[in-house]
């Protein structure tokens, strides 16, 4: 019986259609890589950090992005702190929480604290306050256009969420509603359509799937 030919071998530049996922290789990166995102965050961080976390160094997936960020979102305190926590967390413990928080805060603050003293002595505490005023208005245009920019990037993972866009849509549209046209208090909201969506949620995953 003659032999049959050998399978022709997979290319070996072919590349898998997901590639894993990076983690820092030390608490040393992680500070620097949250000191560098911090530092960027020039008229909101929140941009920033997905670009930085999910596109660039790909150490979180767009999907677990957006369900750290609605925890820290319902946590007390910054939303990147808090997000810079579960991050560190996540790769290094506890410690790796402090570090991730720690290059988060430590640069920004000695940058704005210089900035401060160098305007008061220089042109007056007066001035100062006036200039930095200016400035702080004018950033907050820019971080208006950021957030959005932000909020259509991580409505991606949600056509794969478990409630599906036709329940999905609905509660961003009464939350958007509830928060900018009727001034509920962001408690509220979390409260009402939060425990709403995590109960609905709850009751699809605890729903046994179709048999065979």
């Amino acid at each position: 019986m003659p032999d049959q030919p050998d399978a022709p071998a997979a290319p070996t530049d072919a590349l898998p259609a997901t590639q894993p996922l990076a983690r820092p290789a030390s608490k040393t990166e992680l500070f620097t890589a949250f000191s560098l995102l911090a530092l960027q965050g020039f008229g909101g961080v929140l941009a920033v950090t997905q670009r930085e976390l999910c596109e660039k160094r790909r150490w979180v997936s767009p999907a677990d992005f957006v369900q750290m960020l609605g925890n820290a979102q319902i946590l007390p305190g910054p939303n990147v702190c808090n997000l810079s926590l579960m991050v560190g967390d996540r790769f290094f413990g506890w410690r790796g929480a402090l570090v991730a928080l720690a290059g988060m805060v430590t640069a920004p603050l000695v940058l704005v604290i210089g900035v401060a003293w160098l305007l008061s002595v220089t042109v007056g505490e007066g001035a100062a306050q006036q200039a930095l005023r200016g400035a702080l208005g004018g950033i907050a245009a820019v971080a208006a256009g950021q957030i959005v920019g932000t909020v259509l990037k991580l409505a991606a993972p949600l056509r794969e969420h478990v409630l599906g866009l036709g329940v999905v849509v609905p509660l961003v549209a009464a939350a958007f509603l509830l928060m900018t046209v009727l001034h509920w208090p962001l408690l509220w909201v979390l409260a009402g359509l939060g425990g709403t969506a995590c109960g609905l949620a709850w009751y699809l995953l605890g729903k046994p799937g179709p048999t065979a």
